[in-house]
């Protein structure tokens, strides 16, 4: 892990197209913005987390506890 020190208003660089700008440090909260593309998926840990146990949960269902397909008019 790199631990680095950043003040408001500076960047830190992941490869050629991420960016994390720390946008303001108040106490012991930093806001912090993440420009990264589109095909980045970016979360925070606790989101990531709640996605990774519901695609882990969708993928253990069986097929018959699956809702049926709406019918074509």
């Amino acid at each position: 892990m790199l631990i680095i020190t950043r003040r408001p208003g500076e960047r830190i660089m992941l490869g050629d197209d991420t960016t994390i700008h720390i946008m303001e440090i108040v106490g012991n909260s930093v806001r912090v913005g993440v420009q990264a593309p589109k095909s980045v998926p970016v979360y925070r840990e606790e989101i990531w987390a709640a996605v990774k146990e519901e695609n882990k949960a969708a993928a253990a269902a069986q097929a018959t506890t699956l809702p049926r397909p709406a019918a074509r008019a």
